[in-house]
């Protein structure tokens, strides 16, 4: 019961976190083009393979990881804000744009969990 109130805590504070975050990129780079979307996506999924990594190299405990990368990791990254502006693309007739970006922002954030492993697993050698 203590990992599931602290994986709910985590997701709002992660919510906020992605409220912040797409804030200032949109008001910095404007709201043409989703790109506070997909920096809250690849950011988040580089965070949570930091935290997994971490977690399987044992200096992370369970609930603790799990907490973390389901709770703030799944508050804060938001998939379902990225194919709705996937669709927002095609509907304002920008379709190649749509297809890029749903590409684009998915293999980013894939990349981005594959770089969060491999720097948990770095720092856990160094340690």
């Amino acid at each position: 019961m203590t990992t599931a109130l602290l994986i709910g805590l985590l997701g709002g504070l992660g919510a906020m976190a992605r409220f912040v975050v797409d804030g200032a990129v949109r008001q910095r780079w404007g709201a043409a083009f989703p790109v506070g979307t997909a920096t809250v996506n690849v950011s988040g999924s580089f965070l949570a393979g930091l935290l997994s990594g971490a977690a399987l190299a044992g200096t992370l405990g369970g609930p603790a990881a799990a907490a973390a990368v389901t709770g703030f990791c799944g508050g804060y990254t938001t998939f379902s804000t990225a194919m709705t502006d996937t669709v927002r693309l095609v509907r304002d007739g920008a379709a190649r744009r749509a297809v890029l970006y749903a590409v684009g922002t998915a293999a980013l954030s894939v990349l981005a969990a594959v770089a969060g492993l491999a720097a948990a697993a770095l720092a856990a050698t160094l340690s």
